[in-house]
């Protein structure tokens, strides 16, 4: 009887050892699944656009050429103004909101009611685009075409680009203007901005003042920023 006693008792402790582990188990597998539903389904890395020498990056690092392009595109298109300002100009900055610090928003608001209500934009057609040669410089952060890192998530780039704007066809500005542009790593809506980016900072759109550099006509002054120019 005792060694029937000892067998049972070893049998009952092993079932027990076996409920233990078992339960550990749904344990484990529960905290797993809850890592896996709650992890990102998906992260945002920054390539560089020449991969001829090979490139290792960590993920959180965006590339200048990146900062650089991204800035020429959001701002060219807010910009481009096919028919009507007043109407164009307005639907641009809706459209492009969630590329826009809300300090930027908040200044280009501003800037069309300023504009408007100067008789600026109705019947306005405006085209904007990069000064051929004055593309993404990798040498000159501070120069035009160049990307100066601020920090990780902070950087200015450097635009040179032609502004040409008429009225019932017939021209009413056609100049060069260097745009110190703000640009800002926010992650925070992957679907609606898959760069991670945005234009500005909290208090505006750029870190500086846009310079005129000359006319399109005449590129002798093209090299020197020479007064203000609205953007």
């Amino acid at each position: 009887m005792s060694r029937k006693r000892h067998a049972l008792a070893a049998r009952d402790a092993h079932i027990t050892t076996l409920r233990s582990v078992i339960v550990v188990m749904i344990l484990v597998c529960a905290g797993l699944f809850w890592g896996w539903k709650t992890s990102p389904d998906r992260l945002n890395v920054h390539v560089p656009p020449d991969l001829r020498t090979g490139s290792t990056r960590v993920w959180w690092k965006v590339p200048e050429p990146n900062i650089y392009t991204f800035a020429v595109y959001v701002w060219q298109t807010i910009n481009r103004w096919p028919v009507n300002g007043e109407v164009n100009y307005k639907r641009n900055i809706q459209v492009f909101n969630t590329f826009l610090t809300p300090g930027c928003r908040n200044y280009l608001d501003n800037e069309y009611e300023q504009r408007r209500a100067r008789g600026e934009l109705k019947g306005r057609v405006r085209g904007i685009y990069e000064i051929p040669g004055r593309g993404f410089q990798n040498d000159s952060p501070e120069g035009p075409g160049g990307v100066r890192v601020i920090d990780r998530d902070h950087w200015i780039a450097t635009l040179d680009m032609g502004v040409s704007e008429s009225y019932a066809g017939t021209s009413v500005r056609d100049a060069y203007v260097r745009y110190p542009i703000y640009v800002s790593r926010v992650d925070n809506d992957p679907d609606a901005n898959p760069w991670g980016l945005q234009i500005g900072s909290a208090d505006g759109c750029f870190a500086g003042v846009p310079q005129r550099l000359g006319y399109a006509d005449d590129d002798s002054d093209a090299d020197q920023p020479s007064e203000v120019a609205s953007p």
